[in-house]
């Protein structure tokens, strides 16, 4: 049976890696509001933040090409306009049209815009993207010209009794159209756990609340806002990832490295660790099989004990620091990684199978080879605040060479 703490510790990242950061903001933002005695200070807040977030957007995007932030940022700028001003200034079935048009326009928009790929913010599929979203807020125009209500009406429609749904302003059409668009982005973020997915899916719910707030105040422009603000945090989380984190392992990189080393100080032991046979390895099974090899010897590096750290080096090779550790302590813990890395077996399936089964009747079993995985270490000291980190690496490179040339699979010093 699995390990309960460990399945726990993993369900518990997953949970983490789903509401951290943006779903926090978002909930403190809805504790704010709900803070009678800050409705006042709020409402001055709602007079710029809206401005500062998108300037901070149109920042972000412009350099670092996030063509899908800009204009999820334009989706939520322009909903909130209709909401509180078009909506506000029409006859009553206008508002209702045009409300209900929104509500059912932005979940459409945030979950294509999740869908599509990166493209930069003048390519062609960016352009059309603008186009798109032009097309729309003239249906949004012409729903406010007299005699154009009926337009809006299908999105009235009732599908289950009305009575269950009091709470909400937003009607069952566009209810349903968030619904789907939430699950879908959840579904997707559950598969594959990233910063964008999450931004988009939280800046979503933040949507919801804005269209159910009370439009007379100042509560929809900022959870308005606040879908915006999570969308800059998703992008600048990005942006951070890819300059910290190592995108086939998930490892820190190696500028993470250099400035974990920069603030070590004083006491503390790195170790370099080489995949055996790496290059042999690649040649003979292809860089696919080479590539889940380094994602397996990384996972076993991160679970490291002894207060180690992995960080993806280059190619084939890994660091670990130990921040206060002695070579000497950190020995047992090198050794440890060493064999747990050369006791877990890598199996390679077969890759063709038979298109029909043998004579006998009976399926033919798929065939797998299992190989042992190993690693070389090399490890160095630093004993004061004196000492350089690049010569502690440069003298765990030299350990390492050492331990290839003492015929691999073992830690050198």
């Amino acid at each position: 049976m699995p390990d309960s703490p460990g399945m726990s510790s993993a369900i518990l990242r997953k949970l983490t890696a789903l509401v951290v950061p943006e779903g926090v903001l978002l909930l403190a933002v809805a504790v704010l509001l709900s803070w009678g005695a800050l409705q006042e200070p709020l409402t001055t807040l709602a007079r710029f933040y809206p401005y500062a977030v998108l300037a901070a957007g149109v920042l972000l995007a412009w350099r670092f090409h996030r063509s899908r932030m800009l204009y999820a940022l334009v989706v939520l700028a322009l909903a909130d306009r209709a909401v509180l001003h078009l909506a506000g200034g029409a006859s009553g079935g206008s508002t209702d049209a045009v409300f209900q048009t929104v509500a059912f326009l932005v979940p459409l928009n945030l979950l294509g815009l999740t869908l599509v790929s990166e493209r930069g913010l003048l390519s062609p599929s960016a352009l059309l993207r603008a186009f798109a979203i032009g097309a729309q807020v003239a249906a949004v125009l012409l729903l406010i010209r007299p005699g154009r209500v009926a337009l809006g009406e299908p999105l009235n429609s009732a599908i289950i009794p009305e009575q269950w749904l009091g709470w909400t302003p937003v009607g069952q059409v566009p209810l349903l159209v968030f619904l789907a668009a939430f699950i879908l982005l959840a579904a997707r973020l559950v598969r594959n756990p990233n910063a964008t997915g999450r931004g988009f899916l939280w800046a979503l719910a933040a949507s919801f609340l804005a269209l159910n707030a009370d439009r007379s105040g100042s509560d929809a422009t900022i959870y308005f806002a606040t879908g915006g603000l999570i969308l800059v945090v998703a992008t600048i989380e990005v942006s951070y990832l890819m300059a910290y984190r190592d995108g086939l392992t998930g490892l820190p990189a190696r500028r993470a490295l250099d400035e974990t080393l920069a603030r070590a100080g004083g006491r503390y032991t790195v170790a370099m660790v080489d995949v055996d046979h790496f290059k042999k390895f690649n040649d003979q099974y292809g860089h696919d099989v080479g590539d889940h090899v380094l994602r397996m010897v990384a996972s076993k590096l991160r679970a490291i004990s002894g207060g180690g750290h992995a960080f993806r080096y280059g190619g084939e090779e890994f660091a670990l620091v130990f921040p206060g550790k002695t070579l000497d302590e950190a020995l047992f813990y090198l050794e440890e990684i060493r064999s747990t890395i050369e006791d877990t077996r890598f199996t390679l399936r077969g890759r063709w199978r038979l298109r029909r089964r043998p004579d006998t009747g009976r399926p033919r079993r798929r065939r797998r080879k299992r190989i042992t995985i190993t690693v070389s270490i090399g490890a160095a000291e630093a004993r004061d605040r004196t000492v350089r980190p690049d010569d502690v690496v440069r003298s765990a490179d030299q350990a390492l060479y050492r331990a290839k040339q003492a015929g691999r699979n073992r830690v050198e010093t």
